[in-house]
């Protein structure tokens, strides 16, 4: 009997039986013998006349025609293609995807604070269902009480030094000279502050773990920017010359899932929690508590023993349907989608809370300000400055609503019959 593993010999053996050997090598070895084609560019400015170019570059390399020309290249988005241009290079068209909404849920937040309509855009069947039904039972309960607990974004810039020796001094000098590299950062910027540079030294090499507030905007390129700044000042000032540096070393946790960003945060972090009477879980999630609790206990040993970053249901589902809905990063889903939800018996009634480090989001900036995503901000009430801090817990206020329903289907036994309905069958 072979100790390979059974999938992994059939699979050769498929391979071995449908492909032809000297193709495959040939392919696989870049062998076709035809010149590569010029890359599709378009000029920094986008509008129709752009737009129209690249397609007609386009259909001499695809089979796209004026069918697909039509869909993605409509006539309301070469009307605005022009607010596009600061979001995206090589523009041709845009990708409508269907928007839901949940609500009126309400929450009773330090920042946030009323009845939200939220905006989901998202093609899961059955997914802006499960998060409507969350932000009802949550609202007839009296609503999310949702707090901003610390806000801070990171850049990680990196600098190696000859030896363990000139790194120490490299510290001591920046210890010395943080004032002139906070100012240093924050000339480059209105609005972003740097609160705090914690250095993180391994042997010879230095990561300054650079922490900022980004005022109403997410702050991904803010930061950036501030911390090349901070870099150019010590590489102008600094007596100890590192051997090379980085501006982000990889330390930061950007757009990935790390420890660092559970324990720290790499963002707003925000916890969010209600208490729902017994009387409501029965009627409406058709599950009693103990049961609930009996899925809730199952699903931390799993998350446990699987492995993962926190110990939570399906942040990500409401996080990137959210964030593509108004205008954010859905590459932060990443890190953002970290956390913990905790359920927990309150004198015969449910407690259940989320705590999310790592929340990505602005009023203002990125995408933000362009046409639907505006719109979406616009229906929440949260578009523009002195709102994103309130639209923090709103976020953390919706995936709570998640951890309600999932946890109730699976706890009730109703999970696969729910996506039966509203995404086979409907």
């Amino acid at each position: 009997m072979s100790i390979i593993p059974q999938r992994i010999v059939e699979r050769l053996k498929d391979l071995r039986a449908t492909l032809d050997e000297p193709r495959v090598r040939q392919r696989l070895t870049g062998g076709t013998g035809e010149p590569s084609r010029p890359a599709l560019r378009s000029p920094r400015r986008v509008n129709a006349a752009s737009i129209e170019t690249l397609w007609r570059k386009i259909r001499a390399l695809t089979p796209a025609g004026d069918e697909q020309q039509r869909l993605l290249a409509d006539p309301d988005t070469l009307a605005s293609a022009e607010c596009y241009g600061a979001n995206i290079e090589n523009m041709i068209g845009t990708v409508k995807v269907p928007v839901g909404v949940v609500g009126p849920l309400r929450i009773n937040g330090l920042n946030a604070e009323g009845d939200f309509v939220i905006p989901l855009a998202t093609s899961e069947a059955a997914l802006v269902a499960s998060y409507a039904r969350g932000a009802d039972i949550a609202s007839r309960a009296g609503g999310i009480a949702a707090v901003l607990l610390t806000e801070g974004v990171l850049r990680s810039p990196g600098f190696k030094f000859a030896n363990v020796m000139e790194a120490g001094l490299f510290l001591e000098w920046v210890i010395d000279a943080s004032a002139e590299l906070k100012a240093a950062a924050e000339a480059t910027t209105r609005h972003g502050k740097l609160s705090a540079i914690e250095p993180m030294m391994d042997n010879e090499v230095v990561f300054l773990l650079c922490r900022y507030t980004t005022g109403d905007a997410s702050g991904q390129n803010m930061v950036t920017i501030a911390t090349e700044a901070l870099c150019r000042h010590i590489e102008t000032h600094c007596p100890i010359r590192p051997r090379h540096w980085f501006i982000e070393a990889n330390y930061s946790g950007d757009k990935k899932s790390t420890y660092l960003a559970l324990t720290s945060g790499r963002g707003r972090k925000v916890t969010a929690s209600v208490i729902l009477p017994r009387a409501l879980v029965e009627k409406h999630l058709h599950v009693s508590v103990e049961r609930f609790l009996d899925y809730s206990r199952m699903a931390s040993l799993g998350a446990m023993l699987s492995g993962q970053i926190g110990a939570q249901g399906h942040f990500a589902n409401g996080l990137a349907a959210f964030y593509i809905a108004t205008g954010q990063d859905a590459a932060c889903v990443s890190e953002s989608a970290i956390g913990f939800t905790r359920v927990e018996d309150r004198d015969g009634d449910l407690f259940i809370s989320v705590t999310l480090p790592n929340i990505l989001v602005g009023s203002v900036g990125g995408g933000t300000g362009l046409p639907s995503q505006a719109a979406a901000l616009h229906l929440l009430g949260l578009q523009g400055p002195g709102k994103a801090a309130a639209l923090a817990e709103v976020v953390a206020s919706l995936c709570l609503c998640g951890e309600i329903s999932i946890i109730g289907a699976l706890a009730a036994g109703e999970f696969a019959q729910a996506h039966r309905k509203l995404a086979r069958e409907r």
